[in-house]
């Protein structure tokens, strides 16, 4: 008997069977295996370069944009307008999900009106942001600080009114002031949510940045896509999807560490599971 569980227990997590690097090396295997793929259907002719060029071909021209200073230039550019949008618009989030949240005054107040204003597709509001900001920085910032804005908002005020009544108890029962329950106890409760909220608000701004960038712009990865769709580049245009694909990759990982980080006691429970 001691034998058999034993046996069931080891087999209750199958990440177990797989070495560290195997671990490393898993989540590379599909995107590989599709660049390989697509490298040789384009090789043998199964895919016509007008429709769509290899990886080899969208390779190259990297590198010459590159060595030309234009795609670091526009991705600098793009860069710093993702920030600032994700900044402004995830601090008024979590500002105003952190106040409805702790306030049920505030919440019955505000919250409806939010939710109304949430339903509402950002992108629809392009022509009335471009009728009032204009063409210019503040008009692409201000569209990704509002796609940002809701994910972090209801992850916020829906983590903060979902603490365990227990754990507010406790708090009060130990005469914790609304400072100290609110940072020992609530927040850390909180914490886990708000960050899938930041982490969905990644995508959004990705997303949203790229169709500002498209409409009247004259910089940045979106408007190269644009302007080599006039030219018919198509090498031009999968780079610059390869580079927002990337992007966005790269800031799921930033995520992911915070997430381990400020997560560490969740990820340890997880691992001796």
């Amino acid at each position: 008997m001691q034998k058999s569980i034993d046996l069931n227990t080891s087999n209750s997590n199958p990440a177990r069977h797989f070495s560290f690097p195997t671990q490393k090396l898993l989540p590379f295997i599909i995107p590989v295996t599709l660049v390989v793929v697509w490298q040789l259907a384009s090789s043998v002719g199964w895919l016509s370069t007008s429709v769509l060029p290899s990886p080899i071909a969208v390779l190259q021209d990297g590198i010459t944009l590159t060595a030309s200073g234009e795609l670091p230039k526009n991705l600098s550019i793009s860069l710093y307008r993702a920030t600032l949008g994700l900044l402004i618009g995830g601090g008024i989030g979590f500002i105003l999900g952190f106040v409805n949240g702790m306030s049920k005054t505030f919440s019955l107040l505000f919250d409806s009106s939010i939710q109304m204003f949430r339903n509402i597709p950002h992108l629809a509001l392009i022509p009335l942001i471009i009728i009032w900001l204009g063409i210019n920085e503040s008009a692409k910032i201000s569209l990704v600080a509002i796609g940002t804005m809701f994910p972090v908002y209801i992850n916020t005020y829906s983590g903060i009114r979902s603490v365990d009544n227990d754990l507010i108890e406790m708090g009060k029962s130990y005469e914790l002031s609304r400072f100290d329950m609110f940072k020992k106890i609530i927040f850390p409760a909180a914490l886990p949510q708000i960050l899938v909220g930041v982490r969905y608000a990644l995508g959004v701004m990705w997303t949203t940045l790229i169709v500002a960038e498209t409409i009247s712009a004259s910089s940045g990865i979106g408007y190269m896509a644009n302007n080599a769709e006039d030219f018919v580049d198509m090498e031009t245009v999968v780079l610059c999807i390869v580079v927002y694909a990337i992007l966005g990759k790269i800031s799921d990982l930033v995520a992911k560490s915070f997430e381990s980080l400020l997560l560490e006691w969740q990820t340890t429970g997880r691992n001796n599971i």
